[in-house]
């Protein structure tokens, strides 16, 4: 009954009427027709299904096998996505996915963020990692290997996204990452990992908002610096980083 009450709160946040229009507009710079997206960490497909509505096909990735079975009945052969229950990490092999039944959205493969970050961010306070299931992990190399390399990747996995990364030994065109309060090393990490593989530039969104925040695209150096200042107090978003032209 918890997963179920996490599920339709899940579907209440992410689902919601109009929420499809300003996804979309988001990603319209970075997708279109015909275009491969990998959606790490799928959860309730909102994510996919913009991609997938600008023509994109598009691949979900989402280990938890509730919300992977739920994916499969709602989206799986729809709208060109296919939905895989995998977690993508550093290396292949398995990986214990500690699962909050209440608020679904947070699971982690990743147990040290999920001791720490309650203490150090309040919005995570009440959070509970209440079931622990051990799920298949592959890499980003391995998914490129066999479907080809995306245009985007989209990253939202509770404080693993420096892990899928070091799963990358070679540049996409664009992606995003999650970043939290209380967790910003870990998007240093990941602007560390993309600053190795290319010439990337970035800009952010703030928590569920769908619009970028800087007037232009900044250097892996000044994203450090915004990250070092504390994000200047933004509890949560999502960090976009894109190859530099040329």
């Amino acid at each position: 009954m918890r997963e179920l009450l996490g599920l339709a709160r899940s579907l209440w946040l992410y689902r919601r009427p109009g929420r499809q229009r300003g996804l979309k507009r988001l990603y319209a710079s970075f997708v279109g027709a015909g275009d491969l997206v990998f959606d790490v960490g799928a959860h309730v497909g909102d994510r996919s299904l913009a991609f997938a509505g600008l023509g994109a096909r598009v691949i979900a990735f989402e280990p938890q096998p509730m919300l992977a079975a739920w994916l499969r009945r709602n989206l799986s052969g729809k709208s060109r996505i296919d939905v895989v229950e995998q977690a993508v990490g550093a290396e292949v092999g398995t990986g214990c996915l500690q699962i909050s039944r209440s608020t679904p959205t947070v699971s982690s493969l990743n147990e040290r963020w999920t001791r720490a970050i309650g203490a150090r961010n309040p919005g995570f306070s009440g959070v509970r990692w209440d079931r622990r299931v051990e799920v298949p992990v592959t890499t980003l190399d391995r998914l490129i290997a066999t479907h080809g390399r995306p245009r985007f990747c989209k990253i939202d996995v509770e404080g693993h996204e420096a892990e899928v990364l070091a799963g990358l030994s070679q540049p996409v065109p664009a992606l995003s990452v999650e970043f939290v309060a209380g967790a910003l090393e870990v998007a240093r990490a990941c602007v560390d990992r993309l600053e190795q593989l290319g010439d990337y530039r970035f800009d952010f969104v703030i928590g569920e908002r769908r619009e970028f925040q800087w007037r232009e695209w900044r250097s892996a150096d000044a994203v450090r610096q915004w990250l070092a200042r504390g994000a200047d107090g933004v509890a949560s978003g999502d960090l976009y980083a894109r190859l530099a032209p040329g």
